[in-house]
């Protein structure tokens, strides 16, 4: 929904079918920690736990809750990463969201950064984005047809929640995927059962995913993103505080704030229609392989826009320069640092460079795509042979 103002990030999980999140925060990680003594609960296995978790045929419950996003993936030092609301957030920064949700239709999210806000508010059919810094307002009224979806209700900018994050990583399982169930933990103050998802292929860079789920209504806690051999995630996203208690409707109701500059935009196309053959709706990347082992391919015109003024000074830097013609602040000078920290590979595929973090590998090859997977280098060089 490039309608709406880009704010804070949106975490991608899953380069398309794999459990992965491509930007998150690098600290605060021990607000999301498991100190308490493991909790006494029955004995349910790993297919019950996948049966029952809250959202995937019904639902979650109304609730209230802290949720911290965070994120350690070793990358080079990136400049902006004071600023929450810049694309550096995207790769570094520390996240709080506030959730306030008693339906699929009344979900209220509240990122604060230092000295401002942004809120997303659904209040049914109408979906509202105010951003303080800037005093404005962004406004969609959803179509009736779209008035009990969840999935599209909200716009694609909004920060992950461990709902949404599970749902994503669930998404994985199949044969391609080892399930079992570890000790329980508490997590914001709620007993839980943990369960397990390890990639069967040594391809991917993933050592295992693990889902709290809350022992008593089955809703998902907290997600974390276990790099193959680490001991602490590289990815995590939980609760911090959490009360099952139905927010009050006032919380759904907003009133614009004097003197905002208000706009209003038109609900995203539905993308499944009008398709041609082959194609990807909705601009969707190129994928390359299936659940854990994924590839997003970006088109070269893609990679301009990221490029675009990183490439002169990428250049100066000694480490290449990519055929791009514009652009301006911060995703330049990003880009030129993590050019700067890319090494030079070439293989049968072709030559580029590669980043590489504990989490995630890119591929900036020199004919103007990008890979992207939570894979080994090895998969991405064959993706790229595949690449069109």
């Amino acid at each position: 929904m490039n309608t709406l103002p880009t704010f804070s990030r949106r975490a991608r999980w899953a380069i398309p079918g794999a459990a992965v999140v491509l930007a998150a925060a690098v600290t605060a990680g021990s607000l999301i920690s498991t100190a308490q003594a493991s909790p006494e609960l029955p004995p349910r296995t790993a297919a019950q736990l996948l049966a029952a978790v809250a959202g995937r045929d019904a639902p979650p419950p109304a609730l209230t809750g802290t949720v911290v996003e965070t994120a350690s993936l070793g990358l080079p030092q990136l400049p902006g990463t004071s600023d929450q609301t810049s694309v550096t957030s995207l790769l570094a920064g520390s996240h709080t969201i506030k959730v306030w949700y008693a339906d699929p239709q009344h979900i209220r999210l509240a990122v604060p950064v230092t000295l401002s806000e942004t809120d997303v508010i659904r209040d049914g059919r109408q979906v509202s984005v105010w951003q303080s810094k800037s005093n404005t307002v962004t406004r969609m009224r959803l179509p009736a047809k779209m008035a009990g979806a969840h999935a599209k209700a909200m716009p694609s900018q909004v920060p992950l929640t461990p709902q949404e994050a599970a749902s994503q990583a669930l998404k994985a399982v199949g044969p391609s995927t080892r399930v079992s169930v570890e000790r329980n933990v508490t997590v914001a103050g709620q007993p839980a059962y943990q369960l397990v998802l390890s990639p069967r292929s040594s391809g991917s860079l993933i050592g295992r995913v693990t889902i709290a789920i809350d022992a008593t209504r089955n809703v998902p806690l907290r997600v974390q993103v276990f790099a193959r051999g680490a001991a602490s995630p590289a990815i995590q996203v939980g609760y911090t505080s959490i009360s099952f208690v139905k927010p009050a409707a006032a919380n759904f109701s907003f009133t614009t704030p004097p003197g905002a500059k208000v706009k209003v935009v038109s609900p995203p196309a539905d993308s499944s229609r009008h398709t041609a053959k082959g194609a990807k709706p909705g601009g969707e990347p190129q994928v390359i392989g299936k659940d854990w082992l994924s590839v997003a391919v970006l088109p070269a015109s893609d990679l301009a826009g990221v490029m675009s003024a990183g490439s002169a000074s990428a250049g100066a830097a000694g480490v290449g320069s990519q055929s791009v013609t514009s652009g301006s602040g911060d995703s330049g000078a990003i880009a030129a640092a993590l050019m700067h920290s890319a090494t030079r590979v070439r293989g049968a595929w072709g030559s580029g460079r590669l980043l590489h973090t504990s989490l995630v590998n890119v591929l900036m090859t020199d004919n103007g795509h990008v890979l992207v997977g939570a894979v080994t280098p090895a998969v991405l060089y064959a993706a790229a042979a595949q690449a069109k």
